[in-house]
This record gives structure tokens, sequence and C-alpha cells, in this order.
């Protein structure tokens, strides 16, 4: 990667991982439900009305619309505004790595190398550390509530490589058009219309601001940025830059939150990124031409797999 490259794979992680401490600002402006529902109507309008339909069925831009962007991003934000740090949940939402190894080996019939089993299980150690960790001074719900929008995560991303959009901006953009209705009526009914006049008649520059990072900066973007670093280079190049995102994460919320970062939740942090790094890196390019059979005479070249088009690579974050 060229030395400008490099900058803007950092700027991106440094975005996402910038993200949490936003999201966190703009839970105290917005009920979290009504805060979801406009960050995806600030990403689909006005841009869906300019951006053509991916070239994909229906049936997946629902599916992803409702796994990502309702359920995900939902239980997120609840758990975020139940009282999960912003700088845990940029780390403990790294194991969506987890969980799309096991709905890919489940769904798509992928199979698992001891070493991705090795790395999936060091990542396991670190959220499970993590969780002991934030389990004296923290509410176990809220830990949970984020472990299960990583999951849904996970989910997303095998549905997402299913679906296999040739675009990535208008697969964003479209995906992002189902989830503000169902959250709006689901914060309707839980969070109650008096507390989304207030928060909406009462909106601050503050409020403002925190929407339009998590739409349009992180969302819009950071997705558009990295799908195109992923068009530009190999996945084993540009993925390991994913890994800064908890690192920022963890960081700007110590800065400016005031949030603490234990030994302990260090070294989880350690463990998690690890793990998640074993299986993202690919080996060198030597090492699996050492182990590939030399061809023989009247032999047949294997076939390649038609490579999975990088708008859909799983793992990132936003």
């Amino acid at each position: 990667m060229t030395p400008r490259h490099i900058a803007l794979a950092v700027l991106v992680a440094a975005v996402w991982g910038l993200n949490f401490v936003v999201i966190h600002v703009g839970l105290e402006n917005f009920p979290p439900l009504l805060f979801c529902a406009l960050r995806f109507t600030v990403v689909a309008v006005p841009a869906v009305f300019f951006v053509g339909r991916p070239k994909v069925s229906w049936r997946w831009i629902l599916l992803v619309g409702c796994t990502l962007g309702i359920v995900k991003f939902g239980l997120l934000f609840l758990g975020m505004h139940a009282g999960m740090p912003a700088g845990l949940s940029s780390l403990v939402l790294q194991s969506q790595a987890i969980f799309t190894a096991l709905f890919a080996t489940v769904m798509l019939r992928e199979r698992l190398s001891g070493r991705r089993l090795a790395g999936l299980a060091i990542a396991f150690a670190g959220i499970c550390l993590a969780a002991a960790d934030a389990g004296p001074s923290g509410p176990a719900g809220a830990f949970v509530l984020v472990i299960v929008a990583a999951a849904f995560w996970g989910l997303s991303n095998v549905l997402t490589r299913r679906a296999a959009p040739p675009d990535a901006l208008r697969w964003m953009v479209w995906i992002s058009v189902v989830p503000p209705l169902p959250l709006l009526a689901l914060s309707l009914l839980v969070e109650g219309p008096t507390a989304d006049l207030r928060a909406l008649t009462g909106i601050t520059a503050t409020g403002v601001g925190a929407l339009a990072y998590v739409g349009l900066l992180s969302t819009l973007f950071g997705f558009v940025a990295w799908s195109f670093l992923l068009r530009t280079y190999d996945a084993s190049a540009v993925a390991p830059y994913s890994l800064l995102v908890p690192v920022f994460g963890m960081s700007s919320s110590w800065l400016l939150l005031g949030e603490r970062i234990s030994a302990v939740a260090g070294g989880a942090a350690v463990l998690v990124i690890a793990g998640i790094g074993l299986t993202a890196l690919r080996r060198p390019r030597w090492a699996r031409g050492a182990q590939r059979p030399t061809g023989t005479a009247g032999s047949r070249t294997r076939p390649r797999r038609p490579a999975v088009p990088a708008a859909v690579r799983p793992g990132r974050s936003g």
C-alpha cells in the first residue's frame, strides 16, 4: 500500500473508533432507538433519490437492513444507553469476527483451518476476560446486548456475502432505507412519543453534530473509503488496519470521556486484537506456494474460486 492509502486506512479506523464516543454523546441527546432511526435516515435521505438500487434481490436488502440496521445497531445503542462504556463497546463488538466465522461455517459450508480456530479461541478468551473485568463495575445486561449485537453483525456479514452486491455505496444507502420506520415505531412504543418529541424539539448543535458524524462521516465516508481500499489491494493487506478500531475507540474514550482502562481490559484488548489478526491475516505467499503440490504433465489445474466482491467482505466497523 502507498503511504497515502495507508494514511487513509488509519483515518478510517480512527473515524470508526471515535464513532463510539460520538454515539455516547448522541445518546445524551436522543433516546437510543430514535437516535438509531435518525442515523439511518441521515444515510438514506436524500441519497436514495440519486443513487440507483443495487443489482440484488429485494429480499437481501430487507434481510440485511433488518439484521444490521434494526437489530445490530438497535441493540448496540440500547446497550450503550444501559451503561456499556464506549471504549469497551468498541472492543466487544469486534467479536463479530467470531460470529461471522461460525455463521459462515453453518450457512456457507466454509471450513475453518486450525490457525483460524486458534485465532477465534484467543479472541473469545479476550472477550471473556473483558466480561470478567466489566462485571463488577457495569450492568451485565448491557454487556449481553452488545454481544448479541455483534452476533447479528456476523449474521449480516454472511447475508451480505450471499447477496454479493456489486456496488458498495448503493448497497449501503438502500439497506439504510429499511431501518428508520421500524425503529421509529419501536421508539414510539418503547421510549414513548413524549420522550421522542422532547428530543426532536429540543435538538441541540451537539445532537446535530453527532447525527452528522455517525451518519455521514462514519457510515458513508468510512464505508466508501474502506471499499475503495479493498478494491485496490488484497483484503489481507487492508483488513489488519481494522484492528486499530478498538485501539482508537478505547483511547478516545479514555481521553474524551474519562473512561478507565484497567490492566485486565488492556490484556483483553491484546487478546481480541491478536486473535482476530490471526484469523484475518493470510499466510505469506511463499509459505502457501511451498505447500502447493507441483503440477505434473497431464495434470489439470484446479480452477480458482471466484473472488468475493470487495464491498461484501466481512469485518468492517462503523
